[in-house]
């Protein structure tokens, strides 16, 4: 399905839901919600909480459901959505902290089948690839928020960098500038694995 056939969908369902039929929510969230679910565990690093604000964002859709406006692209939007729950539960824990006995069993990393390549690994390359999937999830946990921001949207997300910018409320020039930095602070703190 190409983005353009996407987009029309998404404005259908949208406008099918703004018209009181609440199973066009059900048809945006079987299109949007594994990459929402995604994008919020690579921006919390917590499966649960990403979870509950994934539910939380499709809330916010069906809520907001008759101020969408037509022009709109539907997942720009949506990510924003996201974007917002994910600041606000990020201040949120600053504010709370909690030290969870379980975060380090559970970092929300993909089970490693699905981080390595199809081919046949030893065992000391599977053990470096895990390596180096924590390396770099961690590396990236450790950016400042507007830097993760953008990796997460344009490099796991893989939305363009204009869609990021409306997500991120910015200009398109500020989100490259964003994973330009990124990218040297990434290269630095993972110099070893390069």
């Amino acid at each position: 399905m190409t983005t353009a056939d996407s987009d029309a969908l998404d404005r259908a369902d949208m406008e099918r839901l703004a018209r009181g039929q609440d199973a066009a929510l059900s048809d945006l969230m079987e299109r949007h919600a594994p990459g929402i679910f995604r994008f919020l565990c690579r921006m919390l690093a917590n499966e649960d909480d990403a979870n509950d604000l994934a539910q939380e964002a499709f809330v916010r859709v069906y809520q907001h459901r008759a101020g969408f406006k037509r022009g709109v692209k539907f997942t720009p939007w949506l990510y924003t959505i996201a974007a917002n729950l994910a600041r606000n539960q990020i201040r949120w824990r600053t504010r709370h902290p909690n030290v969870s006995l379980e975060a380090e069993a559970s970092d929300g990393a993909p089970p490693l089948r699905e981080a390595l390549p199809a081919t046949t690994i030893t065992p000391s390359q599977e053990a470096e690839a895990a390596e180096r999937v924590v390396a770099v999830r961690a590396a990236v946990a450790r950016l400042p928020e507007d830097l993760r921001e953008a990796v997460v949207l344009c490099e796991w997300e893989d939305l363009a960098v204009a869609e990021a910018a409306e997500v991120l409320k910015t200009t398109a020039k500020a989100v490259e500038s964003r994973l330009y930095h990124a990218r040297l602070l990434l290269r630095e703190r993972l110099k070893s694995w390069l």
